[in-house]
């Protein structure tokens, strides 16, 4: 939790970037060229890689998502990047049908590269950085005794494109893959063993820059 919230922390950093580039930027090619904060909000699947285990199976979700981003350079990016909610997952397993749920809320911090001018109409981008995914309410029994998971911990590597309205709005689709393993507790203790899902995080949203 404490890397959670030094990503809190930066994501108010870079609230407060935008009045202070705004006075360094020499940009005038544009005024889209010119802003260097952007906002997105949106809502995304999430979509485990891989079965954690055999003949166990954890469906996908569907959550809002929100994202603030600092540019450097017309290019070059920061991004502050999380769900505003939490994805609920069914666990199902060959056989047996539903045998419980699991939460999970991810929140990233990633460096991007913005291909092509400001004010293009599309825009692909590229990043990559460290993600944390906080599990929770896990429903999950084995003999009895509650299964929970410990917070994962990894790469995130994201691809999109964004679409220009104007010099202010403009449209994104980005896709999202996280890399991390999550630890596994039984009855509250650490079990050693780790459960590993990697899970596509594909969105759409609405964002504006300023």
């Amino acid at each position: 939790m404490k890397s959670i919230r030094t990503l809190t922390i930066a994501l108010a950093s870079l609230i407060a970037m935008p009045a202070l580039a705004q006075d360094a930027t020499t940009d005038t090619t544009s005024d889209a060229a010119g802003k260097r904060f952007a906002v997105v909000g949106g809502a995304a699947v999430l979509k485990p890689d891989r079965d954690p285990a055999p003949g166990l199976k954890i469906d996908g979700d569907v959550a809002p998502v929100i994202s603030a981003s600092w540019y450097a350079t017309p290019n070059i990016a920061v991004e502050l990047w999380g769900a505003a909610d939490k994805f609920n997952h069914r666990v199902r397993a060959d056989g047996a049908g539903k045998i419980g749920t699991v939460d999970q809320q991810p929140i990233a911090l990633s460096g991007q590269y913005h291909f092509g001018t400001a004010d293009q109409v599309m825009r692909p981008f590229v990043g990559l950085g460290y993600y944390e995914s906080n599990f929770s309410n896990e429903t999950i029994g084995a003999d009895g005794a509650h299964v929970g998971l410990e917070t994962a911990k990894g790469a995130i590597a994201t691809a999109g494109v964004d679409f220009n309205i104007n010099q202010t709005w403009f449209a994104r689709a980005d896709a999202r893959y996280m890399k991390g393993d999550a630890g596994v507790r039984v009855a509250g203790q650490g079990t050693g063993e780790e459960l590993t899902i990697d899970p596509w995080v594909v969105g759409v949203g609405i964002g504006a820059r300023f």
